[in-house]
């Protein structure tokens, strides 16, 4: 079960003066409101099911999912409030939530703790004077797991004569979509990962990434031997068998220039020594992934300018297999040769040929599959087949495995640490008897605090929660929950708060712009850069517009996730509203990230202090980064130097936003 979250929405509904009127919360913009998994439903469930509470149908009503946050602007105009609440029937055994309803940043009412069967609560809240009416549905303290709540017949009265076509909604995150990242020079200039690991003998793929007006022309001094670069791609190819560590000057011009940078190429036992950057297909495609729609994913990488950043990995996900059971002809047939190894369904015809396409444009693909018998979606699994589909994946050329959970459940004992831990540790052994790199990620969802001990099976990086979403509950409940993780991440091995849910997402075929809002997708950037997290693209690279390309092209902000001490950001301060997270790089200097999360603390009722501002001042002291001396500053978003400070730097930070600075002793580098 995907885990979802409903955040922060606003609804200001106008006054009116007469006659009084009745306003059903279905019946306004859902899409005010900001949805952690899915979107808020209209007389249904979270899941798209009839409300229906301990058997009773609801035909009115919204279906949603603790932790849920939905904040009404009813400038004094509102009568009463009144629902029915409950957990919803299709929930299972573990879901338990509370109501809460805030009127003025006081608690009105609350339900007390609900469990699945439990008859619906009935909610009468009087409103008369109250200006900002909260509505609240919490985990009770548990966990989320199947929280499926409803608020069935919710009403608001007393709107005059309002329809809900006159509502507008809106919250102080809410702000344009302000393009911070300078355009690149047209004078050469590398970018992309300072460091890349390979194994003794297996093919070496690199690319250097660059900007710069084209054609551009590329060199290098103290290429291993085995290696060369091809002077007008930058692609290093070939096979190194001597390990070692290699410092190589890559040289970059054109026309109006030249430039050189370092790159140290690692040959031994580890890969991935960066975070891995690319594109993954679920969060676009899902199930209506297909050959061509990869193949475009590629193209458009290159076209967009995206692999001249560094981007590099084109990963599919599930439904590329065969389809046990199954009535479309495009999904059924053998499961596996005679040999064991594993087929394509038709959507796929050929995938070595697809890899090598992908290869040809210098970048690398990825695939997916489960430990279980079955994929999350049905498709055919890896399950005692293993050894077969490693070789199949090195047969075609495939760089990356995303090895997902799903049907294991079902074969494991139990959710003991030696059974989480087995068939990860089958599949690496697995991979390593093959003889190419393949980069590992263990999608399990953070059972059994899977960073404690997913390096010791071989995983380079894993996620630690389940799905995200294009919702700032979500994406904010993830990314800032990795406090205290960083202990367990570095070179070849990362923690995963999953994709990136920026762009034109929704899980295929129909899209829908990203929920977050501007602000909040520079806070999701920011801060999956600050945690050395896997950066991986989940929207239509065919279509990004300028905002999102601004998002994803800024090489200083890449830089910090990429920054070869591998070092996961900390967090040093949290006040329930304002966060710092700091990032050690390896020059000395240090990134920080000052952000503005909302609420004004950690208890319920603060969730609903807004208090109409658009931003707000954030401190970071020398202290607290353990500096001495003056320092300077430079804001990576904006590529802009902010001078030199001696004891604090102080901010304006936008609402869910941030502002994402480096700094460094003002006697030395940035």
């Amino acid at each position: 079960m995907k885990s979802v979250f409903v955040a922060f929405a606003s609804i200001v509904i106008a006054c009116a003066t007469a006659p009084s009127q009745t306003i059903r919360l279905e019946d306004i913009d859902l899409s005010a409101m900001d949805i952690g998994w899915g979107s808020p439903q209209a007389n249904l469930s979270v899941d798209g099911n009839p409300i229906s509470i301990a058997g009773t149908k609801y035909a009115h009503g919204v279906g949603t999912h603790a932790v849920s946050k939905c904040l009404l602007t009813l400038n004094g105009n509102g009568r009463s409030f009144s629902a029915s609440v409950g957990v919803d029937d299709e929930a299972n055994d573990r879901a338990s939530v509370e109501f809460m309803v805030f009127g003025d940043r006081k608690l009105l009412w609350k339900s007390g703790v609900m469990k699945k069967g439990d008859p619906a609560k009935v909610c009468t809240v009087a409103l008369e004077g109250i200006k900002l009416l909260g509505l609240y549905v919490g985990d009770a303290a548990d966990g989320i797991d199947y929280d499926h709540a409803d608020w069935a017949d919710a009403v608001v009265s007393g709107m005059g004569n309002l329809s809900p076509h006159d509502l507008t909604a809106g919250n102080a995150a809410e702000n344009n979509e302000q393009i911070l990242t300078p355009p690149a020079p047209e004078t050469p200039r590398i970018n992309g990962a300072r460091v890349f690991g390979a194994r003794p003998g297996h093919l070496f793929l690199f690319t250097i990434a660059a900007t710069g007006k084209r054609p551009l022309r590329f060199g290098e001094v103290g290429l291993p031997q085995g290696l060369t670069v091809d002077p007008a791609s930058g692609r290093i190819t070939g096979t190194v068998f001597a390990a070692g560590t290699y410092p190589v000057r890559l040289t970059a011009s054109n026309a109006l220039g030249s430039t050189e940078r370092e790159l140290r190429i690692e040959i031994g036992d580890r890969i991935c020594l960066t975070p891995p950057m690319g594109w993954n297909s679920w969060n676009c495609w899902a199930c209506a992934v297909d050959d061509q729609k990869v193949r475009s994913a590629a193209d458009a990488m290159v076209s967009s300018g995206l692999a001249d950043h560094g981007w590099s990995y084109i990963n599919i996900d599930d439904c590329w297999e065969i389809k046990p059971a199954t009535n479309d002809s495009l999904l059924r047939g053998e499961a596996r040769a005679s040999d064991g190894r594993i087929n394509t369904n038709r959507k796929f015809p050929d995938m070595k040929s697809l890899a090598e396409y992908v290869h040809e444009k210098g970048l690398k693909i990825g695939i997916y599959s489960s430990p279980g018998p079955l994929t999350c979606a049905g498709f055919t699994a890896s399950y005692l087949h293993e050894a077969d589909d490693a070789r199949q994946y090195a047969s075609w050329g495939i760089d990356y495995l995303k090895y997902d959970w799903c049907s294991y459940g079902k074969i494991a004992k139990d959710r003991s640490l030696p059974e989480l831990r087995k068939p990860y540790a089958v599949m690496r052994r697995a991979l390593d008897a093959v003889d190419r790199d393949i980069v590992y990620s263990l999608c399990q969802y953070g059972m059994g605090n899977v960073w404690e001990w997913g390096a010791e099976v071989g995983g380079n990086c894993w996620r630690t929660t389940g799905d995200i979403v294009d919702t700032w509950s979500s994406m904010s409940g993830i990314g800032f929950g990795q406090a205290g993780h960083e202990v367990y991440a570095g070179p070849g091995h990362w923690n995963d708060p999953d994709m990136l849910v920026v762009g034109l997402v929704g899980w295929g075929p129909s899209l829908h712009p990203s929920n977050l809002k501007p602000n909040e997708q520079y806070t999701h950037i920011s801060l999956w850069s600050l945690l050395s997290a896997p950066l991986l693209i989940g929207c239509d690279l065919d279509r990004m517009d300028d905002f999102t390309k601004n998002l994803l092209m800024n090489d200083e902000v890449i830089a910090v996730n990429q920054d070869p001490l591998g070092k996961q950001a900390r967090r040093i301060f949290d006040d329930g509203a304002t966060q710092l997270w700091v990032k050690d790089l390896e020059d000395g200097s240090k990134a920080v990230g000052l952000f503005w999360v909302g609420g004004g603390g950690k208890d319920p009722v603060d969730l609903f202090k807004w208090d109409g501002a658009t931003s707000r001042k954030i401190t970071v002291t020398a202290q607290q980064l353990g500096l001495t001396g003056p320092f300077a500053v430079r804001d990576l978003w904006r590529q802009k130097d902010l001078g030199v400070f001696v004891q604090e730097f102080s901010a304006e930070v936008g609402y869910h936003g941030v502002v994402l600075v480096r700094i460094s002793s003002a006697g030395g580098g940035r």
